[in-house]
C-alpha cells in the first residue's frame, strides 16, 4: 500500500449525495473513485436483460449460475471526466441509472453470491490505497480497515427532491412521490437484508448533507482526509 495515501470508505443512503461528494473528493485528492453501487446496478441490468427477474422477483438460481458470465470494469470518459461502467464490453452508464434498474437493485444486491463476487472485485481495486469507494457496506465489509470512514445521510424528503431533479435533467418523467416511495423501499431493503446490511460503523464520521451545499460537504470531507493522511504519515 502506498505509504502516503489512504483508503476512504463512504457509506450512506441512496441519493444522499455520497457519490457526488466521493467523486469531488477523489478529484481534489488525486485519488481513484469507485462507485460500488454502479457495479450492483450493472448486475441488475444484466439480470433484467436476460429475463432473470419475473414479476418483480429475481430468480436466484439463474442469477447465481450466470455470475461467471458477468464482467464489470470502469472506463474514464475523457470528454465528460466521469468514470463509467462497462458491462461485458458495453458502456451501460446511462442504462444503469434508470428508475427501472433502481427499483430492482436492492433485491439483487441482497443475494449473497452477488455480494461475494463484487466485494472480492472491490477489494482487489483497493489493494494499493489512494482510493475512495462509496456504497452501502464499504466501511463494514469491503474495507473494514479503511483509515477514514464517512457515513453520509440526509432527510428523506431532501434526498427525494435531489433524485427527482437528477432524473428530470435526464429527461425521465417521474413524480417526487414515486421517487420518495422508491427511496423508502430501498432504505428498508438496504438496512434489513441479511447479507451486508447498510450500517453506520462505530468508527465512521457522519456527514449530514441536508443543509450543506456541495462545496461545504467537500470542504468538510477534505479537511478530514488531510488530517487522516497527516496522522498516518506521522505514525
Amino acid at each position: 500500500m502506498n505509504q502516503n495515501k489512504i483508503t476512504i470508505a463512504v457509506d450512506g443512503y441512496s441519493s444522499c449525495g455520497k457519490s457526488t461528494l466521493s467523486k469531488a473528493l477523489a478529484k481534489k485528492l488525486g485519488y481513484l473513485f469507485i462507485d460500488s453501487g454502479a457495479m450492483y446496478r450493472g448486475v441488475t441490468l444484466y439480470c433484467m436483460q436476460n429475463g432473470f427477474i419475473n414479476g418483480g422477483e429475481p430468480d436466484q438460481e439463474l442469477i447465481i449460475a450466470a455470475l461467471p458470465k458477468v464482467s464489470l470494469s470502469f472506463y474514464k470518459n475523457e470528454q465528460t471526466d466521469k468514470v463509467e461502467l462497462i458491462l461485458n464490453g458495453q458502456n451501460v452508464e446511462n442504462k444503469i441509472r434508470t428508475p427501472e434498474v433502481a427499483n430492482q437493485v436492492s433485491k439483487i444486491a441482497a443475494i449473497k453470491e452477488v455480494r461475494e463476487k463484487l466485494v472480492e472485485e472491490q477489494q482487489k481495486m483497493g489493494v494499493e490505497g489512494g482510493i475512495i469507494m462509496d456504497g452501502r457496506d464499504i466501511g463494514s465489509v469491503v474495507f473494514p480497515f479503511a483509515e477514514l470512514k464517512l457515513f453520509v445521510t440526509a432527510a428523506p424528503e431532501i434526498r427525494a427532491k435531489r433524485r427527482w431533479y437528477e432524473l428530470k435533467q435526464q429527461g425521465i418523467e417521474i413524480s417526487e412521490e414515486e421517487v420518495l416511495k422508491n427511496l423508502t423501499e430501498r432504505d428498508f431493503l438496504d438496512t434489513t437484508r441479511s447479507e451486508s446490511p447498510l450500517i453506520q460503523t462505530q468508527d465512521a464520521i457522519v456527514i449530514d448533507t441536508t443543509d450543506l451545499t456541495p462545496e461545504s460537504q467537500l470542504q468538510l470531507a477534505y479537511d478530514l482526509a488531510i488530517r487522516t493522511i497527516s496522522n498516518k504519515n506521522k505514525a
